[in-house]
């Protein structure tokens, strides 16, 4: 079974940078961030397909940069002109076959990694 784990999370003053890694024991097609507030549902955040085609949800475009190494089997999350509405646990996400944006749809989870934005 895929493991992911990801790693990069901390505090940070809004309009800061954070950057989020998330590592594969595998190389798989989809990868995804989710994440989750307190108080809220998990959310969409951001995929890359095996294509490198990314997807972001409107809230974070053009602060948010997706990416893939994957001779590292490693996915990447740069958040630039980071805001208080940021604040989660950011989720990575993976699927073998297809890259939806629904959380229901990814079988692969990682425990997540905290992102506290100061404002």
């Amino acid at each position: 079974e895929v493991q992911v784990v990801e790693s990069g999370g901390g505090s940070v003053q809004a309009g800061g940078s954070l950057r989020l890694s998330c590592t594969a024991t595998e190389y798989i097609s989809c990868m995804a961030w989710f994440r989750q507030a307190p108080g809220k549902e998990r959310e969409f955040v951001s995929s890359i397909n095996s294509r490198n085609i990314p997807t972001y949800t409107a809230p974070v475009k053009g602060r948010f940069t997706i990416s893939r190494d994957n001779a590292k089997k490693t996915l990447y999350l740069q958040m630039n002109s980071l805001k208080s509405e940021d604040t989660a646990m950011y989720y990575c996400a993976a699927d073998r076959d297809h890259c939806y944006t629904s959380a229901t749809r990814f079988p692969y989870w990682g425990q997540g990694t905290m992102v506290l934005v100061d404002s």
